[in-house]
């Protein structure tokens, strides 16, 4: 696979909603594939990043709270699975998927987090604050969904003109050739799910 070809995709882009199959084997290209998302993550000032982000249907995201390379800890979860939510709270989101749309979410405000590393290690976290809401917000991801379907319904009256801009920009890009279909879209992703699935 072209590296250099891996982008973040923006909504409404079909593999956003995929539900993401779990990861059986890991081999050199999907270890370079997510490492790669590191800098792709960085570029975009972001703190987490899914493969469904960069068109990868895979149940695997990234963080660093801290948002630049040289600082924090750089995590890869594989295969994750939330349990033992305790408490809720309200803040605003983000998403590099959605450039430019923020809105408050409520989501449990402890939660723990199990999962693998790229070595095979098992990860097994509780967690809280901006790491839990990352967490929460990635394996939505992995399930097809978007903080803004988390969103109240005055919170999506906020975002309606956003969301319709970039669905306007999809149907443009759709229009002039620089996006593939559904249908190839689609196509890849068995491929990979097929690969590492």
């Amino acid at each position: 696979m072209d590296l250099s070809a891996l982008e973040i995709i923006h909504y409404p882009h079909p593999t956003l909603r995929h539900t993401s199959r779990p990861i059986q084997r890991v081999d050199d290209e999907l270890r370079d594939i997510i490492r790669h998302m590191f800098p792709l993550m960085y570029e975009a000032r972001g703190v987490g990043l899914a493969a469904n982000q960069i068109d990868l249907p895979l149940r695997v995201f990234i963080t660093n709270l801290e948002v630049e390379p040289e600082e924090g800890e750089e995590r890869v979860f594989i295969n994750p699975v939330i349990s033992q939510t305790k408490g809720i709270i309200e803040q605003e989101e983000g998403c590099l998927s959605i450039p430019g749309v923020n809105g408050n979410v409520k989501r449990p405000e402890r939660v723990k987090i199990q999962a693998y590393d790229l070595d095979g290690q098992a990860i097994d976290l509780t967690v809280d604050g901006l790491f839990a809401r990352v967490v929460q917000h990635e394996v939505d991801h992995l399930h097809g969904v978007l903080f803004t379907d988390r969103l109240s319904e005055t919170g999506k009256m906020a975002v309606r003109e956003d969301i319709e801009e970039l669905e306007s920009s999809f149907r443009c890009r759709r229009e002039t050739g620089s996006m593939p279909s559904d249908q190839e879209i689609r196509a890849r992703g068995r491929e990979m799910e097929e690969r590492y699935g």
